[in-house]
């Protein structure tokens, strides 16, 4: 996929201004990755990512009205990625089964930098969404949010997994269930491999989380 181009439509109501009109909106994007990595969402503020790019905390908020909106803008930016390598990778693949297959690898394998992108790490997003966006989840306006598409797109890779999950057993009843749990556990277990990792059986090169969400997931809609 290194030729491919892509643009990564995001919905207008999560920004101020598109950051990718821009060179100085694509930096801001790129920069507060980093700086979200490094820092933790709690140490991460506008003022700090003015400085490091260069420009005011004012050029930042014309982009974005608060570091929420911006956290939610790059969850939604992920979610609309790993979307579009969901549809490419189980485009012609005619057997469910191995849809799934890809779509659960997709879902719970380790990421790699796409260079389709050249303001985006990828690896360096997924950190964030891992350690980070249930902060963006939990909230009191989250109802709210909800209504307002704030997470569709996340919710969209989740059905289109599952809408696999229903091809290979139409009776099974939690298809939603299953695939949210397969994606979030995937990432508690990258967590603990990397910080607790005596909570998971994570070992270098064997890609075990792969294969543990795979059995569980053939194993639990097949039985």
């Amino acid at each position: 996929m290194e030729n491919l181009r892509i643009n990564i439509t995001i919905s207008e109501f999560l920004y101020t201004k598109n950051p990718e009109s821009s060179e100085l909106g694509r930096k801001i994007v790129s920069k507060s990755i980093e700086m979200i990595n490094e820092l933790g969402f709690e140490g991460f503020t506008f003022k700090k990512l003015g400085l490091a790019i260069g420009s005011n905390e004012s050029s930042v908020y014309r982009y974005f009205e608060s570091k929420h909106a911006l956290l939610v803008y790059l969850i939604n930016w992920y979610w609309s990625w790993i979307e579009y390598k969901l549809v490419f990778t189980t485009l012609n693949v005619t057997n469910p089964s191995d849809r799934l297959k890809n779509g659960i690898a997709l879902l719970t394998k380790e990421v790699t930098e796409d260079d389709a992108f050249s303001y985006i790490n990828e690896i360096t997003l997924a950190k964030i969404i891992i350690s980070e966006s249930s902060k963006a989840y939990y909230t009191k306006d989250i109802d709210k949010e909800n209504e307002k598409g704030y997470y569709k797109t996340y919710k969209r890779v989740v059905k289109r997994v599952s809408d696999i999950v229903l091809e290979i057993n139409p009776t099974y009843e939690f298809p939603h269930m299953l695939i949210s749990t397969v994606i979030e556990g995937a990432h508690h277990q990258r967590y603990f491999a990397q910080h607790l990792p005596s909570l998971t059986d994570f070992e270098e090169g064997k890609n075990n989380i792969v294969r543990f969400y795979t059995d569980l997931v053939f194993k639990t809609i097949t039985k």
